[in-house]
């Protein structure tokens, strides 16, 4: 399991991504509650990280920006030595995951500098610039992915009413298994390693606790789509556009439903970093 485990202990708060590579089996039908993506949002991708050369340890969503500049969650990208991602809708079942092969283009995890665990600003002081690139070394050809997805405006969110739509996209875990095992949150969860998709609503862009976060619905049982292990990093966008509201960052409970926290990206110092990377 990935060494920061430890940003578990005595929360309730569970960041909604980190995810061993371990293989998980069964039928799905959602990202939660949502549908298989097929070529709706070709430039989400899925990102795997080595902890130590060679060694693939956790997983998440990513998003191409161009062939060679994919966003991420800074909670992805800390720690890794190294990074992949698989462009394609289904990764399941690929003989060459987790490790580098011909389906896969490989790259340098960066994370924001800000990034941090408990210190504020941030929600309650738990987490803060929760946003990662990573560089491909192997630009993804246009041929296989020719569209990207796009940054917002300065202060986007501020616009939105409460109740916007926005869309989720990810390759995370999809249902919850019976009973749990001993392993934790994680080892309730199954899935495929696919791409999905799902609508959901946006809660509210500027709230007590902290104004770098959105809060958006997750509850399944109301119709809704939400987020769960191995979507972190993934897209918030708005509505059905490419513009990138936030990044997936974590949930408020080990059963990935209710209230999801996402970290905006329309912030002015962020889209700063980010285009530093994408314009050197």
């Amino acid at each position: 399991m990935k060494r920061k485990s430890a940003i578990q202990l005595g929360l309730v708060l569970l960041l909604s991504a980190l995810l061993v590579v371990s293989v998980f089996a069964g039928t799905v039908k959602a990202i939660t509650n949502g549908q298989p993506d097929g070529k709706v949002h070709p430039y989400v991708v899925l990102v795997v990280f080595d902890d130590s050369p060679g060694n693939p340890a956790w997983r998440t969503t990513g998003i191409l920006l161009s062939p060679t500049i994919v966003l991420t969650a800074g909670h992805g990208t800390d720690g890794a030595v190294a990074a992949r991602v698989w462009v394609d809708e289904v990764v399941q079942g690929n003989p060459e995951y987790p490790y580098s092969g011909a389906t896969s283009y490989d790259g340098i995890p960066i994370t924001n500098p800000n990034f941090a665990y408990y210190v504020k600003p941030g929600l309650t002081g738990f987490i803060t610039h929760d946003v990662g690139i990573v560089v491909l070394t192997e630009p993804v050809p246009t041929s296989v992915v020719g569209e990207y997805g796009s940054l917002p405006a300065v202060g986007l969110v501020n616009t939105l009413a409460v109740g916007a739509g926005v869309t989720f996209v990810g390759y995370g875990v999809q249902y919850q298994v019976t009973p749990r095992n001993n392993g934790g949150p994680y080892e309730a969860w199954r899935g495929v390693k696919d791409r999905f998709f799902a609508p959901a609503q946006l809660l509210s862009n500027n709230f007590a606790l902290s104004n770098e976060f959105i809060k958006c619905s997750s509850n399944a049982a109301q119709g809704k789509g939400g987020t769960a292990f191995g979507d972190s990093g993934g897209p918030v966008f708005l509505g059905n556009t490419k513009t990138i509201l936030a990044l997936t960052s974590f949930g408020s409970n080990n059963n990935c439903a209710g209230i999801g926290y996402y970290y905006r990206i329309d912030q002015t110092e962020i889209l700063n970093w980010i285009d530093s990377y994408l314009y050197p």
